[in-house]
């Protein structure tokens, strides 16, 4: 038994570290491969490409520092919870907050940065304004880490309290609903800030217009991260009935998983809905009002998906 928690214990501070330096470092080599290309394309751009590739590598960094982060707070020593069997178990919520977050997001937060290269390319003369949207986007794309930061934060301050095994479910089940949760509207962000930083390349006389919409379009896209916050947080103050009674784990860790798997299908395809409205803005940005209308209906629609999963996740915790 000793041996099984010390595995969970430091196998999560090796993961954290690892699986999101592999996705970080995935994200890195493709905006670099992205950054030669550009110049190769026009040459005489380079100092702008290179300003573009620096900051966009800067911010796709994101994920490892935080994971590394997390993994020296979990290296202090708590001896009066070393001991505990179930203590361990329930880091098992920061793995899968932190691990499942951060591997989505090293690589989707790239997609930006390599299309703003491509633009730098086409419009050299316009690369600052190509250079705030990319960072305006991939700043938001950082969203689900964050999150799941705060929630593996909160899930470590009340490890302590996981004496039972229904205890360890409610925090595996809190960071699993954040990780899971980050998988939808990460890919979804990601799509859409390719398409937005590709756009402003086409037409940078659409800029105004791309803006005002890609600050409504990643709001919604958003969404269900917001949701999969709210049940991870509402599983962090819930209490079980009688703590030895593992049907309330079950129940707690049923409803994160609904909640988590709820947002996959909206978050992608509200994303993909608001990346080919993003493209039709740029061929025709005086039809804007119509495109845009018509894409924010779609993705409105698309979330209520993640507000089915959000009302039966609400209803498992709160009428077990």
């Amino acid at each position: 038994m000793e041996h099984s928690t010390h595995l969970f214990h430091y196998g999560t501070i090796a993961l954290a570290v690892a699986l999101n330096s592999i996705s970080v470092g995935i994200g890195e080599g493709l905006t670099s491969l992205a950054a030669l290309k550009a110049i190769d394309i026009q040459p005489s751009a380079r100092p702008e490409i290179s300003k573009t590739f620096i900051l966009g590598m800067a911010l796709i960094e994101t994920s490892a520092v935080i994971g590394l982060t997390m993994a020296l707070m979990l290296l202090t020593p708590q001896k009066e919870t070393a001991t505990l069997a179930y203590t361990h178990y329930a880091e098992l919520g920061i793995a899968f907050a932190i691990c499942i977050a951060g591997s989505v997001i090293g690589v989707a937060s790239s997609f930006p940065a390599q299309y703003a290269c491509y633009s730098v390319a086409r419009q050299p003369f316009f690369s600052q304004k190509i250079q705030m949207l990319m960072l305006l986007t991939q700043s938001l794309m950082q969203t689900p880490i964050i999150f799941a930061f705060i929630v593996s934060l909160f899930i470590k301050g009340q490890m302590s309290a996981a004496a039972t095994m229904t205890g360890s479910l409610r925090l595996i089940g809190s960071g699993l609903c954040i990780g899971l949760g980050s998988i939808g509207p990460a890919i979804g962000l990601g799509l859409f800030s390719k398409e937005v930083c590709e756009s402003i390349g086409i037409n940078r006389h659409a800029y105004p217009q791309l803006l005002q919409f890609t600050l409504i379009s990643e709001a919604l896209i958003e969404s269900p991260l917001i949701f999969s916050l709210l049940v991870s947080l509402m599983l962090l103050q819930m209490r079980a009935s009688d703590p030895t009674h593992l049907l309330d784990g079950i129940i707690f860790f049923s409803a994160a998983l609904c909640m988590g798997l709820g947002t996959l299908g909206p978050g992608i395809s509200s994303g993909k809905v608001a990346s080919r409205a993003c493209k039709q803005i740029a061929f025709v940005p005086q039809h804007y009002n119509s495109i845009a209308k018509t894409s924010l209906f779609g993705q409105v629609l698309i979330e209520t998906g993640s507000i089915y999963a959000l009302i039966i996740a609400f209803t498992l915790v709160l009428v077990k």
